[in-house]
């Protein structure tokens, strides 16, 4: 079979032989009518250039990840986990990190120029369209506890709707009355499927939320939330933070209070990072299995071809880690 050359890309494209060389290289001056002529006159013939080639070989035996959110030490700890994890299993990883102000499609150029095995999407607010682009290009991607509602889709979880039960239990079981919640972002999988576990709970013990705070997974507004939960009256006696950096937060608040933890509130928290276990915080919290999680996805990855337009998703449950808060 005679091998596509960029000449015969560009014959059917309708434009120069440099026009399509141009079109492989990042921000050099091309229309994007003719880059994505280029690009559809391309797959049709099943050109491959020389800078996918290169990325191929580059790219063999490699995993990205992309991760926003930075502020929040959930991440960093997923990334340390997976690029120790990686080398054990013969595999290298790419990190693509999304600056603060930017949405996290915004990379969807980066990661497909890269062409890696596979991506594993590490985001609270990912959106369908990342997932959607890797997967129109060949690419398997696999949500790391977040869902959505997509039959294609591929993701691994931790249960957070059943650890959430167990926390509300934790607090029933302790003979706490009025049972409080700091959420996280209401557009998240993660907020929506813990605030249901916990009220679910609740709810089949005849009890309530008794009064909610948004915490935006962020330390400032779970603190600003804190604060104003501590001056109710009746204040309340226990309150689970949707993760670990808001219940940190509500940890500090209550020092500052001079409200005694837990004797006078029990505050429990989601993900077991590193600092929940500092003296300082000793934060009863509900661990993820992190390291099971990204082994799962990367086992995604790898046999992916299974899975193409079936969907995967694993879920796995948490372990709660008992300490001094609650």
């Amino acid at each position: 079979m005679k091998k596509v050359t960029a000449k015969d890309v560009a014959a059917r494209a309708g434009v120069s032989v440099s026009a399509v060389s141009r079109a492989y290289r990042r921000n050099a001056p091309l229309s994007e009518e003719k880059r994505k002529a280029i690009f559809a006159a391309a797959a049709a013939l099943g050109y491959v250039s020389k800078v996918d080639q290169v990325l191929a070989k580059q790219s063999s035996n490699t995993i990205s990840m992309v991760v926003s959110e930075m502020r929040n030490p959930f991440y960093p700890i997923v990334m340390d986990e997976l690029t120790r994890m990686l080398p054990e299993r013969g595999l290298k990883a790419i990190m693509h990190v999304v600056p603060a102000a930017e949405d996290v499609d915004t990379m969807i150029r980066q990661v497909i120029d890269f062409r890696t095995q596979g991506v594993i999407l590490a985001s609270s607010t990912i959106t369908s369209g990342l997932a959607r682009a890797c997967r129109q290009n060949g690419i398997p991607a696999v949500l790391l506890n977040r869902v959505q509602t997509d039959s294609t889709m591929m993701a691994v979880c931790c249960d957070n709707y059943g650890g959430a039960r167990t926390i509300a239990r934790r607090f029933l079981d302790g003979g706490r009355q009025r049972i409080a919640f700091i959420g996280g972002r209401r557009d998240t999988s993660t907020h929506l499927e813990r605030m249901r576990g916990f009220r679910d709970q609740l709810e089949e013990a005849g009890r309530e939320i008794a009064v909610q705070f948004d915490g935006g997974f962020s330390y400032r507004q779970a603190y600003a939330a804190a604060q104003e939960m501590l001056v109710q009256r009746p204040m309340p006696d226990a309150v689970f933070c949707a993760n670990d950096i808001m219940g940190i937060a509500m940890l500090d608040a209550a020092r500052n209070k001079g409200v005694s933890v837990p004797d006078d509130l029990a505050v429990i928290g989601f993900d077991d990072i590193p600092m929940a276990a500092w003296e300082s915080y000793r934060l009863t919290t509900m661990r993820q299995p992190l390291r099971r999680m990204l082994d799962q996805a990367v086992d995604i990855i790898l046999s992916a071809e299974s899975y193409v337009g079936t969907g995967d998703i694993r879920v796995l449950a948490g372990e709660l880690q008992e300490r001094h808060s609650g």
